[in-house]
């Protein structure tokens, strides 16, 4: 979906106010202004306040996005406030650091408000991007550049490649024809400045990996698509492995496709690996030819999120302790028959929408609650049923598994094979994500830099 037709210069504005709901109303004064939808703007403040009192809306890197939904006809109504350097306005939570603040109303009928409340989360966690936003010398430059930025025009400037970098790609060419790849994977985040790959590969569809791809669009180039997934590891395989499972769900690849894929060193700007990759070969233990690699009652989506909230948990940890956990994704009400609560489930009572994994900011307080034993039990839909509990499943798939794994990547394995669903497992000792499917494993994420043997 293209957010930039929600946005309008009429409703970006220099904030005054140094109060969080005298900042709220200046924004939902322009977002309603010449509207007859019968917006209350006094009473959607005291909802917006009323939020922030509860839970923050404090992206980080500058920017707040307080959001609400509404009753209107309109799917969206986007208003972009910019604090004033040395401004700070006062709140209860963490609205002293923002210098841009984003307002999101949606309609209460809109079915895709996560998606687009994840999808704004990205764009902004890029600190490039704000950081030219908030910096504009003038009123009118701040507006050009968030419509820019909207656009995806914001986007660093391509580098020139390198001599070696075009040998490469003509080899990679080569390579890809002589092997018959089905499309090319390319991970740009390689370049920190960007490259165009579109010469070097004409003939074959071309996919973007990258760590932040958001709404942008790559204008006049012929990128197929992008899939978002952070690199750790020195090794492309762990990168790759995980791009190649979301392409597979998204239906990007097919089991019997060939892919070429082209990357190096992120910010490096240098490319220096080289990997064909048969996907049948490689996801041959967790993938047959029913493509039977996604439990029907899961969304693409809740499976990417998860992936990567686990990616981060894994190298971060948590205060900077290593942190292990488990996600189990679908088939909830044969789940909840096979597991036991050890503390009392921290996400009952709260309405779905506030408890659904595709809300940006629940990453946060996932990663809070994973320092309890036990696991996040999570519906297809990305609501997360409960948290802090054990599982008591049949234990079939425990002889299938190699030696040395513990306790929790056997209970993956044993749901995975008891019930309809993924298990996402993140190893304490080794850092490793581990995806279970069917009592088969299937690891993500090799021993990330830094890692202790």
């Amino acid at each position: 979906m293209r957010l930039d037709r929600f946005i309008a210069r009429s409703r970006m504005i220099e904030i005054q106010s140094q109060d969080l709901r005298g900042a709220l109303r200046e924004l939902l004064e322009v977002a309603t202004a010449r509207m007859n939808e019968g917006l209350d703007s006094e009473k959607l403040a005291d909802q917006l306040v009323r939020r922030e009192n509860t839970m923050t809306t404090y992206l980080g890197n500058g920017v707040a996005m307080p959001h609400l939904r509404v009753k209107m006809k309109r799917r969206y109504i986007f208003a972009v406030g910019r604090v004033a350097e040395g401004r700070v306005i006062e709140s209860p939570q963490d609205y002293r650091d923002a210098r841009l603040v984003f307002l999101l109303l949606a309609s209460d009928q809109e079915r895709n408000y996560l998606n687009v409340l994840a999808s704004l989360a990205r764009l902004f966690r890029d600190r490039e991007l704000v950081q030219k936003i908030v910096t504009a010398p003038t009123e009118r430059e701040f507006k050009e550049r968030v419509l820019q930025g909207f656009g995806g025009l914001l986007a660093r400037p391509e580098r020139r490649q390198s001599r070696f970098n075009r040998i490469f790609l003509k080899v990679a060419e080569k390579v890809a024809r002589e092997s018959h790849c089905a499309a090319v994977l390319v991970f740009s985040d390689t370049f920190a400045g960007g490259i165009d790959v579109t010469e070097a590969f004409p003939d074959y569809r071309t996919i973007l990996v990258t760590r932040g791809a958001g709404e942008r669009r790559a204008e006049g180039k012929q990128i197929e698509g992008f899939i978002e997934v952070r690199s750790f590891s020195r090794t492309r395989l762990s990168q790759a492995r995980s791009a190649i499972l979301i392409g597979l769900t998204r239906g990007l690849f097919k089991h019997s496709d060939r892919l070429c894929c082209v990357g190096g060193l992120p910010a490096s700007n240098q490319l220096d690996t080289l990997m064909v990759v048969d996907i049948e070969r490689e996801f041959q233990s967790v993938i047959d030819r029913d493509n039977d690699l996604l439990p029907p009652s899961v969304k693409i989506e809740v499976v990417e999120r998860m992936i990567a909230i686990a990616t981060e948990l894994a190298v971060e940890g948590r205060e900077g302790k290593p942190v292990g956990t488990m996600f189990v994704l679908g088939d909830t009400k044969k789940v909840n028959t096979m597991i036991k609560p050890l503390v009392l489930n921290p996400f009952y009572g709260y309405r779905e929408e506030g408890r659904n994994v595709l809300n940006p900011f629940m990453d946060e307080t996932i990663k809070e609650f994973s320092v309890i034993d036990g696991c996040f039990v999570i519906r297809g839909d990305g609501v997360i049923d409960s948290a802090g509990s054990l599982i008591h499943a049949p234990a079939e798939a425990y002889e299938n598994l190699p030696s040395g794994l513990g306790s929790r990547h056997s209970s993956g394995a044993a749901i995975s094979l008891a019930a309809d669903c993924l298990a996402i497992v993140v190893s304490a000792s080794t850092g490793q994500v581990t995806l279970f499917r069917k009592g088969v494993m299937f690891p993500l994420l090799e021993k990330p830099i830094g890692a202790s043997n």
